[in-house]
């Protein structure tokens, strides 16, 4: 069995420790080191947890299907609706090193319990907000309390399971947290279609209301408190230089698209290396000094914890890649409903539900990181599977056709990314975990953002060319359809050139969101005859346009998927059982 234990040699003041309530007795020892006898509330404050687990990850994308009604509502521009969405993941990434910190120093319940109250409050202004202004801000709090409550959740779970019953915690946590991210604009898609009370887009927020009222009501009762057992005072410094890295990172990849990539959001990114060498050097120096540094260094001694985040990074940036051209393909391109969307999506999740809980359970303990590169070698066949039905059907893909493929992926998603915190936590000191668990989910959140910036080049950039192959490839069935619905010959020629211009201008364009009918409608008009036929063909041409994009998009996904293999392979051979002192 292979596994690195890390015991810091650092010299450290140590101050008395803190007096401990009696249900943080039952958590942990005194020195941090072992669990004691396990909480008989561990698994009701699980599923307390989770319920906020879901939320957030439901918030990260649910307001995307209710972007029209928004903008309709309270008259949102473009840009305002950019930060509505982006701003939320860019406060909630921001913040979640901190909070993770300062669960470990205030206790994990009390944070939990303070993020939960904080992300409850700025949902129900987000509800009944009147104007783009007031929303923008909500959301940017609602996402940095969310910073404050999630890494709470895989601290606790460290702390108070024993290392028989993680597997099954971890496996819960990482299921309902992908299903929620992969059903949210099913969710969503449910929610602005019922019009509940008449509040269009309202309730998507609002319906967080009461589940975080009840969370924090039974989170009191339920949740047992821990925290690090050695006096533990938060890095000020370190905060400000870990949030200004951030910031720079994470700000051009969130908005680049959008912007254009003007200069300085790749020289944002250059300096953010810079900062983050000064963080690097300067939290080594407060460990040295005081033993009190926003990030505990010697967590990367251990190649279980270096491995996994590297690993956890590059899995999210496929993840962040592959659902959002995803859904573009499907809601733009095909022009699904979000409700058909997320209701074909639930393939992956079935998949995911099957080996998530199967793979930390009894495959991880019994065969190691094989299990992992097993799963990511099956989301690479699913890819394959992919790329054979979108090449085959392209415009005419169905529901039904995507279905073995998101099958597949899910089952491999589900057997790769659930043990991944395992592998990473295996050598977590207890009084770490906080520190751990922010540094995981800021993975995943990096991921994501690196992902979505990924979606520019290996989506985005392809529509230009996939337009022109898609309307040369359509251009002598449609002269045939305008000859059998009686078109002049001579209108003809000007109606193939015009629907050749405005598809390829259309997907020339930085945000080629357009329909399809809008794109034809000036010649529709202009030969009413030929209209149907027109519109018919311009909705085939973006379908196909998107085709071809995705095509690009999942080749790059799949060469994502060996570096992942590759990287299990930097893994221990089994993941140690949990928390050394």
């Amino acid at each position: 069995m292979t596994s690195t234990e890390v015991r810091p040699t650092r010299s450290r003041k140590k101050a008395a420790p803190p007096a401990e309530a009696p249900s943080e007795a039952k958590v942990a020892k005194a020195d941090g080191g072992d669990a004691s006898a396990p909480d008989p509330r561990r698994w009701a404050a699980l599923v307390i947890m989770l319920a906020s687990v879901f939320m957030d990850m439901l918030d990260a994308s649910i307001v995307n299907v209710a972007i029209p009604t928004i903008q309709r509502d309270i008259g949102a521009s473009y840009g305002a609706i950019q930060w509505i969405t982006a701003g939320y993941v860019l406060a909630f990434a921001l913040l979640l090193i901190t909070g993770g910190r300062l669960g470990d120093i205030y206790g994990r319940r009390r944070m939990f319990q303070l993020g939960v109250v904080g992300f409850t409050l700025a949902s129900l202004v987000c509800g009944i907000a009147a104007d783009p202004g007031t929303l923008i801000v909500a959301r940017l709090v609602q996402g940095a309390f969310a910073g404050l409550m999630v890494p709470q959740v895989i601290s606790i779970i460290h702390v108070a399971f024993a290392n028989e019953e993680k597997g099954k915690a971890f496996a819960l946590h990482g299921m309902i947290g992908g299903v929620a991210a992969t059903i949210a604009p099913l969710i969503g898609g449910v929610i602005v279609a019922a019009n509940i009370f008449g509040w269009d887009w309202r309730p998507i927020f609002l319906i967080n209301v009461p589940i975080g009222l009840i969370g924090f009501l039974l989170g009191m009762k339920f949740i047992p408190e821990s925290k690090a057992p050695s006096a533990v005072r938060l890095d000020i410094p370190g905060v400000i230089i870990a949030s200004a890295a951030m910031l720079l990172l994470l700000y051009p990849l969130t908005f680049g698209r959008e912007l254009g990539w003007p200069a300085w959001t790749y020289a944002a990114m250059v300096f953010a290396a810079v900062v983050l060498t000064w963080f690097v050097a300067y939290e080594r120096y407060k460990q040295n000094k005081d033993g009190s540094s926003l990030i505990a260094l010697d967590l990367f001694k251990a190649r279980s914890f270096t491995s996994a985040q590297i690993l956890q990074l590059a899995f999210y940036t496929f993840t962040g890649m592959f659902f959002l051209a995803l859904y573009l393909f499907m809601q733009l391109g095909l022009g699904w409903s979000p409700l058909r969307a997320g209701l074909t999506v639930l393939a992956f999740c079935i998949g995911a539900f099957i080996t998530a809980t199967a793979s930390v359970v009894a495959l991880v303990p019994k065969f190691g990181r094989t299990v992992l590169q097993f799963g990511a070698l099956v989301v690479a066949i699913g890819l394959a599977v992919f790329l054979w039905t979108n090449g085959t059907k392209g415009w005419e893909t169905t529901s039904w056709s995507l279905v073995p493929a998101l099958f597949l992926i899910g089952l491999g998603f589900g057997a790769t990314a659930t043990p991944i915190p395992i592998f990473g936590l295996a050598d977590v000191p207890f009084k770490d975990a906080g520190s751990a668990s922010g540094l995981i989910t800021t993975m995943q959140q990096l991921g994501f953002a690196v992902g979505i910036a990924i979606v520019s080049l290996s989506f985005f950039t392809p529509l230009a060319p996939s337009a022109v192959k898609s309307v040369d490839q359509l251009t002598p069935q449609l002269r045939q359809e305008l000859v059998a619905v009686g078109v002049p010959s001579g209108r003809i020629d000007a109606l193939t050139a015009s629907f050749r211009d405005c598809t390829i201008e259309r997907f020339s364009a930085t945000s080629p969101t357009e329909s399809a009918s809008g794109c034809v409608e000036a010649a529709a008009r202009q030969d009413p005859q030929a209209g149907e036929v027109l519109t018919k063909f311009a909705q085939r041409a973006g379908a196909q346009t998107f085709s071809g994009s995705l095509q690009v998009a999942l080749y790059t996904a799949l060469g994502l998927m060996v570096v992942i293999f590759l990287l299990v392979g930097g893994l221990p051979k089994r993941a140690q059982g949990a928390g050394p002192a």
